[in-house]
């Protein structure tokens, strides 16, 4: 099935890529929230790869930059959890608002921190998505930024305005707010109110498989799905030489949302 990508800007300021399937219209229609330090194609492509992968199953979709990453103006380090919140609101309400979309059929998809994103705002909406789907999520915020970031960036950030973090593939400054924020929101008690068709997914090798059955228990769908990856890492190894575990991540999700919604 052909369709047609087109760059837009949400209200505020937030950019990110409408991807709109060939076809009959209205379409159901998927938001993808990308992870810390990311953009709106996620690494590898995969937010990119998926929305045409939605699209050859009849759904739309829009993946954003939050603001202060991608092409999203702003500031990385003004980046809060409660900010995020707020963006993903805004892309939400933009794409419902779509004409080619179907606002009874809508959809979420969050990565690592945008999984935290994704459940906070599926408790925020008058009208929750019909189907949310997190990748590599977590159930403990400040506990995986933790492990991820060190004791030692945690108690500089607590002493300064803001600190300059090494995350091994990019250099980024983070404001003390950020790190407050962790504590400021509880995304698996969001996730209890949410009763619609969840789908959660995992590596084995990632730290966010400790979280999958947390979260899947806590949710309040009947509708509960889980995938466990053998030998995936966070990012679904998608940086080897090998896309066969992201291109099997990549179908499950397409197919997924194409029953869900």
């Amino acid at each position: 099935m052909t369709h047609h990508e087109t760059n837009v800007i949400c209200e505020p300021g937030i950019h990110g890529t409408f991807t709109r399937p060939g076809g009959e219209s209205p379409a159901p229609a998927v938001l993808m929230l990308h992870g810390f330090a990311s953009q709106r194609d996620e690494v590898g492509g995969l937010y990119a790869r998926l929305a045409a992968a939605l699209a050859e199953r009849g759904v739309a979709s829009l993946r954003i930059d939050f603001r202060g990453w991608g092409s999203s103006p702003g500031d990385m380090a003004d980046t809060t959890v409660g900010g995020q919140l707020d963006d993903a609101l805004s892309a939400y309400t933009w794409l419902e608002r779509e004409t080619p979309v179907d606002p009874a059929r809508m959809g979420m998809l969050g990565f690592s921190l945008g999984g935290s994103i994704a459940m906070l705002a599926s408790a925020r909406l008058s009208q929750p998505p019909r189907a949310l789907a997190l990748w590599s999520a977590t159930h403990d915020l400040r506990q995986s930024f933790l492990l991820e970031m060190s004791e030692e960036t945690f108690a500089a950030a607590a002493q300064n305005e803001a600190v300059e973090v090494d995350l091994g593939w990019r250099m980024v400054t983070l404001k003390r707010t950020f790190f407050d924020s962790l504590t400021k929101h509880n995304p698996p008690a969001a996730l209890a109110t949410y009763q619609g068709a969840l789908l959660v997914v995992a590596g084995s090798e990632d730290s966010s498989a400790h979280s999958l059955d947390i979260l899947t228990d806590r949710a309040g769908s009947t509708q509960k799905e889980t995938m466990l990856i053998p030998g995936a890492d966070h990012i679904f190894n998608v940086l080897g030489d090998s896309q066969a575990i992201s291109e099997a991540l990549i179908t499950k999700t397409a197919d997924w949302f194409a029953v869900a919604l």
